[in-house]
């Protein structure tokens, strides 16, 4: 029998991916104290930059801008929380922790009950190659490409670009693709959570509207959202799209292999480290979702071998911008140049 409280070497390559699984099932308990001190220091500063940038109208409405896009690192945080919520992880009722996660999805603008369900099927597929499209980036192999029609890698180029993926996409995202169920339109229940996350935004905005007019909304609330979506378009490409990723076909595809070399340890200062909630260290996230997010950090502390898995710097995260096509002879990313050179 396999022990959990056993200290595995530090070498991360002599302890399997399923072992790791199994090893970090003890720091599945979330602490509720914990949990509702990390909602607490987290809506408290979200809403008094809400009330400063709502002041801050009467002054100028670029200062008043300018405040408000600080809130944008504090929505992203909100985000990990609901998506803790989602996982299980956030507090131990199943109940409390739904509601938590729905009232949180009308400050990010996320139906909760259908983020949960397409992000369920990215933790139980990523790095599948015969499962994509549902909760992931698009991701063409090399092949695939090459035997695309003009259309489809125009198409494709349009849809991997920086521009796109990270400043335009975003928001049409967040904004006006989460107000319907796109790809549940068969189901009740995603109706009920797309329709009462518009009706929650609405009961939000309707107020401040009626006090405050558009300028609140327009100076406060739409360009926190966008800076907001944006940052987490990233930090979810990132943790996924990288060089030495890992892709399989389906015969050759597991779970927790495609965790642990398919998902990235984001490196990030100890600021942004807690603003993104820890989700950097996201391949102890993947190799086990019901772990806190609050506890991420306690696991590389007491698993050395954890600690240097698929590292990212933010210097060296830019550079997986230009990376696009998958190349399964090499099992690489690659970008367009490259991908050509081979061909």
């Amino acid at each position: 029998m396999f022990d959990l409280n056993s200290k595995p070497s530090t070498d991360c390559e002599n302890v399997s991916a399923r072992e790791w699984a199994k090893i970090l099932i003890k720091y599945r308990t979330p602490d509720f104290s914990r949990s509702m001190f990390e909602l607490l220091v987290t809506l408290v500063p979200f809403f008094a930059i809400w009330a400063a940038a709502w002041w801050a109208i009467s002054v100028s409405n670029w200062l008043s801008f300018a405040i408000a896009l600080l809130n944008g690192p504090l929505l992203v945080r909100l985000f990990i929380i609901q998506h803790d919520c989602g996982h299980r992880s956030f507090v131990e009722s199943r109940v409390l922790g739904d509601w938590i996660g729905r009232l949180l999805g009308v400050l990010t603008v996320t139906p909760y009950e259908m983020w949960r369900h397409a992000h369920a099927v990215h933790h139980s597929a990523s790095g599948n190659l015969d499962r994509r499209g549902l909760g992931d980036i698009r991701t063409m192999t090399v092949q695939e490409y090459n035997n695309a029609g003009l259309i489809e890698r125009i198409y494709y180029r349009i849809y991997r670009n920086p521009f796109m993926t990270f400043l335009i996409a975003p928001g049409i995202l967040f904004l006006v693709v989460n107000r319907l169920p796109f790809g549940f339109m068969d189901q009740r229940k995603f109706w009920i959570s797309a329709m009462g996350n518009n009706l929650g935004i609405l009961a939000l905005l309707g107020p401040i509207y009626l006090i405050g007019g558009w300028a609140p909304i327009l100076l406060i609330f739409l360009p926190s959202t966008i800076l907001a979506a944006s940052l987490g378009v990233w930090l979810f490409y990132v943790q996924h799209q990288f060089e030495h990723t890992h892709w399989e076909e389906e015969e050759n595809w597991d779970v927790h292999e495609a965790a642990l070399h398919g998902s990235s340890h984001y490196k990030l200062p100890p600021v942004l480290q807690w603003l993104s909630g820890n989700i950097g260290i996201h391949h102890v996230h993947h190799l086990n979702s019901r772990i806190p997010f609050y506890r991420l950090p306690e696991v590389l502390r007491d698993h050395e071998g954890l600690a240097v898995g698929a590292e990212l710097t933010i210097r060296e995260s830019l550079e997986t911008a230009k990376l696009h096509l998958w190349d399964e002879e090499s099992k690489r990313l690659l970008s367009y140049k490259e991908a050509r050179a081979l061909a």
